[in-house]
Formats: C-alpha cells, structure tokens, sequence
C-alpha cells in the first residue's frame, strides 16, 4: 500500500510534466524574430516618378528664344521687351555704326540721311556695331522686330539679316508703325537671309499694349 509521501511524490511529477509539455507547446508556435536582412525599410510607401525639370528661361520647344530688334524711337524696343518677357527670351539690339538722330528720321525732308538713302539703295548697307550674336547657335526661335520705311523693313535690319545664318531656326518677324502693314517686308527679309523657315509676322501700331503683343505670342503656340 502506497504511503502518504509515495502519493504526493508521484503528484508533483505530474504537474513538472504537465509543465514541460505546455512550454514545449508555446515554443513550436512562437514566430520567429525576422532578421535585419529580410525586414522592411522603415519608410514603405512606393516611389513615384520626379516631374520633368521646367525649361531653362529663354527656351521654347527644347531650344532658346531670341528677339532681335533695330528701334529708332523705342516703338520697336518696346513690342521686343514684351515679347521677350512672355517668351523668356534674350533680347539683341540692331546698332547702326553711326546712330540715326532725330533729323535723319524726318522723311519728310528730302536731304535726310534716311531720305537719301531711300533714293540711293547703295546708301542702305548700314554698317551695325556688332551683327554677331553670343552663342547664336543656341537658339531655335528667333524674333526680329523693326519699324516700317517706305513699306519695307528699316535697313539696318536688313543688315542683320544678311551677316547671319538662320538655317535650322523658326524666323518671326515683327513691326511697329503708325499706320502702314507689314506689307512684304518678312517675304523680303526671308529672301536676303536665305535659310530658316520664316513664319507669317505680325504689325503692331506704335502705342500697343503689352497685354496685346502677349496675347499675339500666346497664339503662336510656344511652349515656354
């Protein structure tokens, strides 16, 4: 017959067994700590494409924008400063070697320098200070702005034209005038450059307003 201490011998080795087997239970189940190879960046969210780069100023359609301009009151210098800001373009001044004052400008009298030099087309080679253009080939557009002469473009305009090369570049020209069109004067300045694609141009009156030569741009369909 078992004794009193046989009986709660084999008691005790009950429980350390019941014990053991509940512990040995928890262990099979537990999941494993991941590793620091296989967890995951702290930051999860995917990565989403960078927006393109705008284009530098000056630059429409992949290339720069230029406005050339010879201006003989500032009509001319005007229309090309609000061209260049709605395009963020770079501006070049057409100089005359020898600056047209205001008594070379009176059409009016016959023994002006600028009526001389309509009646002698030899007189009209207008030597300019610089026709050279820094990084010229840089640009893809190009504006050319002048005031209206007898219906043609003022000449030392022509003189521009003639110094450089517009092959591969998109030609707009431009004019100011109280009263006469555009008349032929890109037809003609087309066909002394030579080279270029020489688009339809554009008669501003003297007095325009900067929202006007804006929106004339606009519907050139540039991008900026």
């Amino acid at each position: 017959m078992r004794t009193f201490k046989q009986f709660l011998a084999l008691a005790l080795a009950g429980t350390m067994l019941f014990a053991l087997a509940a512990c040995g239970g928890q262990q099979d189940t537990q999941q494993p700590a991941q590793s620091q190879e296989t967890q995951e960046p702290a930051n999860t969210q995917p990565e989403t494409a960078q927006p393109e780069a705008p284009d530098a100023p000056g630059e429409t359609g992949g290339g720069k924008t230029l406005v050339v301009y010879y201006s003989a009151t500032g009509s001319t210098q005007a229309v090309a400063g609000y061209i260049a800001n709605a395009t963020g373009g770079d501006l070049f001044e057409i100089v005359p070697a020898e600056p047209y004052t205001s008594g070379d400008l009176n059409w009016t009298d016959a023994d002006s320098r600028v009526s001389r030099e309509h009646d002698d087309e030899s007189l009209r080679a207008v030597e300019l200070t610089s026709a050279a253009v820094d990084n010229w080939d840089d640009y893809d557009t190009v504006f050319i702005g002048y005031p209206i002469w007898w219906g043609i473009a003022a000449w030392p305009t022509s003189s521009f034209v003639a110094a450089n090369d517009f092959s591969g570049k998109t030609v707009i020209p431009f004019c100011t005038s109280s009263s006469s069109g555009l008349g032929e004067s890109g037809e003609l300045l087309a066909e002394l450059a030579g080279t270029g694609d020489w688009q339809e141009g554009q008669r501003f009156r003297s007095s325009v307003s900067e929202a006007d030569v804006v929106d004339w741009v606009s519907g050139l369909g540039l991008a900026n």
